[in-house]
Formats: C-alpha cells, structure tokens, sequence
C-alpha cells in the first residue's frame, strides 16, 4: 500500500473520531495527516514524512486549535425569542399589579405582572421588561 493512501486513512480515521469526540485537537490531527498524505505522494521519504507531520501537528494544535477553541465557545451576539425582549420598555396597556395586567412590547400584547408585587403600574406608564417566565412579563416602573 502506498505511503499517501495509508496517511489519507489516517486522516480519515482522525476526522470521524473528531467528529465524536468536538476536541478540535483529532481535526487537527487529521490535517496534519492530510498534508503528510500530500507530502507522500511527491514521493518524500518516510523520515521526512514523519518530520512534516510532527511540525504540521504541533503547529496547529498549538496555535490554530486556541483559536477555533475561543470561537467555539464566544457566546452569541445576537438574542431571539423571549431574550430579545428582556431589557426592553414596555407601554402599560391595563394596569399592572402582582397578580396581574397588560402590556405592550414591541407591538404586542403580553400578560404581565409588577416584579415587585407591592407595586401598582398605571395604565399608559412606561415600563422596563425585567423577566419572561412563560407567557407573562415581568415588569417594573421607569423612573
């Protein structure tokens, strides 16, 4: 067997074990795999192909994998869903209480309640959305 098909199996060998394991350390593995299989194919000798795949393996996991590593775990930018309304001003369609009433934001009608229950919010405040739980807003007065 060719030495560039026995690196393309252990280049694909990585690669679907990285795929198990989400370490991005076998992916880089397995590129270095992959350039070795290159380097094999132009006919290097197996000395050097070892040399290539060592400096190609030490090289990305210790300066590409930190890096995909932090992409990885960047938290997202942008909110959706109920998060996207946490923070945002709320008009008071019906008065608000502990127990109950209704509000508006960003044109629609929610279900709300005062996040602190001694509080009553006039119909026609302006409110801040303090937590979603469900269907219901908790709010609290901007001052």
């Amino acid at each position: 067997m060719d030495p560039w098909l026995i690196w393309l199996i252990v280049a694909a060998v990585l690669a679907v074990a990285e795929i198990f394991t989400l370490t991005a350390a076998l992916g880089m593995l397995s590129a270095a795999a992959l350039v070795t299989a290159g380097s094999a194919a132009i006919g290097l000798p197996p000395a050097l192909q070892l040399v290539v795949y060592a400096v190609v393996a030490s090289i990305t996991v210790l300066f590409v994998r930190p890096l995909a590593v932090r992409h990885v775990l960047k938290p997202p930018t942008a909110r959706f869903g109920i998060d996207a309304l946490v923070g945002k001003a709320a008009y008071v369609v019906s008065e608000v209480t502990g127990s109950g009433g209704r509000v508006r934001i960003d044109g629609e009608e929610w279900t709300a309640r005062a996040y602190d229950e001694t509080l009553v919010i006039p119909s026609g405040a302006t409110v801040d959305v303090i937590e979603i739980s469900g269907a219901t807003a908790f709010v609290y007065p901007r001052e």
